[in-house]
């Protein structure tokens, strides 16, 4: 496993960190999707949800393999069992899980749980939520270690314009712990999320994936395009309120 990511803290990051979500359905493609984000510059490497669904634990071995130095962020979308699930993620060779806050508060306590024995980060994504505000606030109170402040594809493509940037101030104004932006985002709304004080900074959809309803690679420079978003995701300055 590389270096532990538990313990990270806003003070811990100074300017901007690129997660690339690799949101796809085999292995073979999620190695290669890989393969061009590290050398882009990647810091974190996101085994998306498709991906697990799709391969489950293997999937997540194959990149602790293939990447030994890169954090692997396991997107289980946690609802229950969160104990056992974080086991799961950690004997495949995860760094940090991924809990919905629309799940019981001992859902979310027994996944935090198990990340401490497990030395594993837990991320909580406020999806669903009717105030995302406050649930993120109640999340960090669980013992999460950092939340995400997510519009859902769905959500947005019914009701168009919709992305995280409205309330993003908010959620990093009522929270403590590092926040993530995820969902609908332009280059330069994402590359802006650290000088607003989110800045672990996610590209996926619709930068490195093709199509978000068939999940495969996208064609074109993707190399090129992930160099220079990296680049000025790592050059953006975290500004905490």
């Amino acid at each position: 496993m590389s270096t532990s990511i538990r313990g990270l803290t806003r003070a811990g990051i100074t300017h901007g960190i690129v997660q690339v979500s690799l949101d796809l359905t085999s292995v073979e493609e999620a190695l290669r999707m890989g393969a061009v984000a590290v050398e882009a510059g990647a810091d974190w490497l996101e085994a998306g949800t498709p991906l697990i669904l799709s391969q489950g634990m293997p999937a997540i071995r194959a990149l602790r393999k293939e990447f030994p130095d890169h954090p692997i962020v396991a997107d289980m979308k946690i609802m229950d069992g969160g104990y056992g699930e974080v086991a799961l993620a950690a004997d495949a060779g995860a760094d940090a899980v991924v809990v919905m806050g629309r799940a019981y508060d001992a859902t979310v306590e027994r996944v935090c749980a198990a990340a401490e024995e497990h030395d594993l980060l837990v991320m909580a994504d406020d999806l669903g939520a009717s105030d995302q505000v406050a649930e993120c606030a109640r999340l960090e109170g669980l013992g999460v270690g950092m939340v995400i402040h997510h519009t859902g594809h769905d959500h947005r493509s019914k009701h168009r314009g919709l992305n995280p940037m409205t309330d993003l101030p908010e959620v990093v104004a009522a929270t403590t712990v590092p926040v993530q932006a995820v969902g609908g985002l332009s280059m330069e709304q994402a590359v802006s999320c650290p000088g607003v004080g989110a800045p672990v900074v996610v590209f996926g959809a619709p930068l490195a994936i093709s199509d978000e309803d068939s999940f495969t690679v996208a064609g074109g420079d993707l190399l090129s395009v992930l160099t220079t978003a990296c680049a000025r995701v790592h050059d953006a300055p975290a500004v905490y309120p």
